[in-house]
């Protein structure tokens, strides 16, 4: 997760034989800014301490209403079924009165790490902009909290927000779920289930570089091993964490990897975003192709250089703002439909 090294940087081949594409210019340079603030490789006895880190950078309501935009609650409803209590941040526009579509968003943070409050920067952009209700939802984490434990709290917070979407001032029938990294995988396993459990019907699914395929067996990890932000070594820890010994095996829910699921007929639009220089970029291309072949809609971006979470590590770099203006014209476009 640190800055690559220098035959990365000149895009010579590894010592693996392979050679991993470039990153952006303006990229790399916030790469090497990073130095050995982030570890080149998560294992599993640095996750408490960088659970602590996060919780210290946790965003206050006052940074996340912007001065009043937003009127926040936190609400805790109903889990699934013997489970705990599952608790929402939900985030309205203020003074907004009529019905508005909802983002309905899942965290990121490798299935082990993050909370409601993470990566809702450029959410809570595309909420003002298009005068949206959030709700964020807070799912347990692995390994203390292994499949199905998070899905099955993400897909009990959507029945409750679907459900109470009036209540929220919004519309039932303009739901957008979207996430980043590990909650983009989630996003794409809530549409299955959704789907599969005749549950709420989704307008869109925005997977922002989704962590889809537990098998981390692509090209484009065993080019980025070791590179960038989380590498090949990052994903096994976290795919570990939330599927034990099953992990890489045949029997691996479509609803914990997304990438396993055989039939993607029948699901709602999807917007698709990836680094070309990401553990993730061959497996999100994938689930793109396979969503058309199946008759689905999806539109896909692959950023030239991009790194796992440019856009939240780098917002104002040139490819950043590129991605964030394609996303938001995407929800715009399939709000107004």
């Amino acid at each position: 997760m640190t800055a690559p090294t220098s035959p990365a940087q000149a895009g010579e081949p590894a010592a693996d034989g392979l050679r991993p594409p470039p990153f952006d210019p303006e990229l790399l340079l916030v790469l090497e800014a990073l130095g050995t603030a982030v570890p080149s490789a998560l294992l599993p006895e640095m996750v408490p301490a960088l659970r602590e880190t996060r919780a210290q950078l946790r965003q206050t309501d006052e940074e996340l209403s912007r001065g009043g935009v937003f009127e926040l609650e936190e609400r805790r409803v109903p889990g699934p079924e013997g489970a705990p209590e599952v608790t929402l941040l939900i985030c309205r526009p203020t003074g907004v009165t009529a019905p508005r579509g909802i983002v309905y968003h899942t965290h990121g943070g490798g299935m082990i790490m993050g909370d409601n409050r993470t990566g809702l920067e450029e959410i809570l952009d595309w909420a003002r902009e298009l005068g949206l209700v959030v709700v964020s939802v807070e799912y347990r984490l692995a390994p203390e909290h292994p499949h199905p434990a998070p899905v099955e709290d993400c897909y009990a917070g959507l029945v409750w927000t679907a459900a109470h979407a009036a209540e929220l001032g919004a519309e039932p029938g303009r739901i957008v779920a979207a996430g980043t990294s590990a909650g983009g995988g989630l996003t794409a396993a809530l549409a299955l289930m959704a789907r599969d459990r005749g549950g709420p019907a989704l307008a869109g699914q925005m997977l922002l570089c989704p962590m889809l395929d537990d098998r981390n067996d692509s090209l484009s990890s065993r080019q980025m091993a070791g590179r960038g932000i989380w590498d090949r070594t990052s994903n096994d820890t976290g795919w570990t964490a939330l599927l034990g010994e099953a992990r890489g095996g045949p029997d691996v829910s479509p609803y914990a990897a997304p990438a396993r699921a055989e039939d993607l007929s029948g699901l709602p639009p999807a917007f698709i975003d990836v680094g070309s220089a990401e553990t993730f970029r061959d497996e999100d291309v994938a689930y793109a192709t396979r969503l058309w072949q199946a008759g689905g809609r999806a539109e896909l971006h692959v950023w030239p250089g991009g790194f796992h979470g440019f856009t939240l590590l780098a917002p104002e770099a040139p490819l950043s703002r590129e991605a964030a203006a394609a996303r938001l014209a995407w929800l715009r476009r399939l709000l107004a439909g």
